[in-house]
């Protein structure tokens, strides 16, 4: 029971980050500039090292900063597809590179039909740079879930050996 809600659950989160994605997406070129340059104007202004900066400097570093910014954005939100894929495969009992090849897999694909979609988009277009880089946001996402679960692993095995290890000298020393 407890496999089923997690893969509901991972699966419900993986849908919702794909529908954001092309919720981003289908923004035409001049909506998603101004997002963009929206969210790098407020970090400017509160940066403590760029908020006492002159007009024209900061949008010197709005200019500069917003490609950035936007690439950031799809590593980070492509991260997250990874993280949520290799989540769900991680509660079926396949073999570790079956769990990373399909997760990879995915991840892949819907970020070269994200891409596909930008290319109907009034503004937009697709990139193969984007591509590049949203799938090494699902394969670090992918690599923080194996090490999570690596950790807890190593974490609970040790406290399992703790607990046998107890029970094997009270019962020594019962004996």
């Amino acid at each position: 029971m407890k496999k089923v809600f997690l893969r509901i659950l991972f699966l419900l989160l993986l849908c919702s980050t794909f529908f954001i994605i092309f919720r981003f997406s289908s923004q035409n070129g001049d909506e998603s500039g101004n997002l963009s340059n929206k969210i790098m104007t407020k970090f400017i202004n509160v940066f403590p090292y760029t908020k006492d900066l002159s007009i024209a400097t900061k949008l010197k570093l709005i200019e500069h900063g917003e490609p950035i910014l936007r690439k950031l954005a799809h590593f980070s939100i492509y991260g997250l597809v990874g993280i949520f894929i290799m989540s769900f495969m991680s509660t079926f009992s396949i073999r570790l590179y079956q769990k990373l090849l399909v997760s990879l897999g995915v991840g892949l694909l819907y970020a070269i039909s994200d891409e596909y979609h930008q290319s109907f988009v009034i503004g937009r277009g697709p990139s193969i740079l984007d591509v590049g880089i949203d799938t090494a946001g699902v394969f670090a996402g992918i690599l923080m879930v194996l090490i999570a679960i690596s950790v807890y692993k190593a974490l609970v095995g040790d406290r399992k050996n703790r607990i046998l290890k107890k029970e094997i000298s009270r019962n020594a020393m019962e004996e």
